[in-house]
């Protein structure tokens, strides 16, 4: 009996090795697939200030990564960017700022709303109404503050 509850215990451990491995490569293509894409945008339609923080994003990101990987992302909601940010955030050598993430996050949830504005719309469909409401309300906020600039 104990030497079936211990190979039992390998065979999942075994079992869980795989999964995790296939995870991170299905993780690496995707980010293939994200690197591959532009790593610019033509940011010259938006507010002056919203400009500022491309340049931020721009010098700050593309230290650890390209810049096409967030670029090309498909991460398009608030929240999608808030852990994305802070996840980089917390990475050695990542040197962002609690302010510069602040700027940072505004641009993608702007630019989000402007150049993924299809993607933004389909997620936030899939969206409870009161989830939906919340994401809403922070990109009513970004474009608020840097609309009438």
């Amino acid at each position: 009996m104990k030497k079936q509850i211990i190979t039992l215990g390998v065979a999942a451990l075994v079992i869980a090795a795989a999964a995790a491995a296939q995870a991170q490569a299905l993780d690496a293509a995707t980010l293939a697939r994200f690197d591959q894409g532009p790593a610019f945008i033509n940011v010259s339609k938006y507010p002056e200030a919203i400009q500022g923080r491309y340049k931020i994003f721009e010098h700050t990101c593309s230290k650890c990564h390209r810049l096409s990987r967030p670029i090309n992302s498909d991460f398009a909601t608030p929240d999608e960017w808030s852990r994305y940010i802070k996840r980089m955030m917390y990475k050695p050598g990542s040197g962002i700022s609690r302010r510069n993430a602040k700027k940072i996050y505004e641009f993608l949830v702007y630019d989000a709303s402007v150049r993924k504005k299809a993607l933004l719309d389909s997620k936030l469909a899939k969206m409870s109404a009161s989830k939906k409401a919340v994401e809403e309300k922070k990109i009513a906020q970004v474009h608020k503050e840097f609309d009438d600039q």
